[in-house]
């Protein structure tokens, strides 16, 4: 398995267009979001949006995996995967450890943008934590791209993935806090795997450990996710 999850880094750090382009857009979105319009707001401001954009581009570097695997199944790569002894539940966190590479240069970037250029200050254990927390955090967004291109064609994974990305993004409030949508939907949006996401580096530059719900609601989307990952290579070991 070792030697699998080195053999897909390889190939996803290959596409450096993609590393460019996944890292570069949430960076943009926070220096717009916390500078237009003349002083960009109050410090609070600039260090939640810091947070909620680096979980935007770290949910959008997760998810985008699934196009990769969606194209590996039609060009054959899954027959020849399944003829190892890899499990099924095997191929499928060995492929979301390999794709998390792609999560980490997102979250840097993004905090590097708050650190330099809008001054966010924090001690150096809350910037470690607030890292690790993200990187780690965005495994189930991980499991649900790659549950999406095992199950779907690669047009079908790209446009799936970008409605959960929009969709995760506005209703968990990673580009606005939940308190400016309608009541309705924030009441829901603090229920979603993203905002609770978002919630672990709240958490972190608050000072603080995340909450128990916190953790438990990932928890319980990270099985969920994951078991349809699992179920849907499995099915797709019927369409190859």
């Amino acid at each position: 398995m070792f030697q699998y999850i080195l053999l897909e880094i390889r190939r996803t750090l290959r596409d450096g267009f993609f590393l460019l382009f996944g890292s570069g857009m949430p960076v943009m979105m926070y220096l717009l979001f916390t500078n237009i319009g003349g002083d960009g707001g109050d410090d609070g401001w600039k260090t939640a949006s810091m947070v909620g954009m680096a979980a935007y581009g770290a949910l959008g570097s997760a998810m985008s995996i699934g196009t990769g695997v969606a194209s590996d199944k039609s060009l054959g790569w899954l027959q020849q995967l399944r003829v190892t002894p890899l499990s099924p539940s095997q191929a499928v966190v060995g492929r979301a450890i390999s794709g998390s590479v792609t999560v980490l240069p997102t979250i840097l970037t993004v905090l590097l943008a708050g650190g330099l250029v809008n001054g966010v200050e924090l001690t150096a254990w809350q910037w470690l934590a607030l890292v690790l927390l993200l990187w780690i955090g965005a495994l189930p967004f991980t499991m649900l791209g790659i549950g999406n291109g095992y199950r779907l064609t690669p047009q079908g994974t790209g446009v799936v993935n970008v409605a959960c990305l929009m969709g995760f993004a506005i209703v968990g409030g990673l580009w606005f806090p939940l308190e400016l949508l309608p009541h309705w939907l924030g009441s829901i949006g603090g229920f979603t795997p993203a905002n609770r996401f978002a919630e672990l580096g709240w958490a972190a530059t608050e000072g603080h450990a995340p909450g128990a719900g916190t953790i438990g609601v990932l928890a319980a989307w990270m099985l969920l996710f994951g078991g349809y990952a699992v179920i849907s290579y499995r099915r797709s070991a019927r369409t190859v």
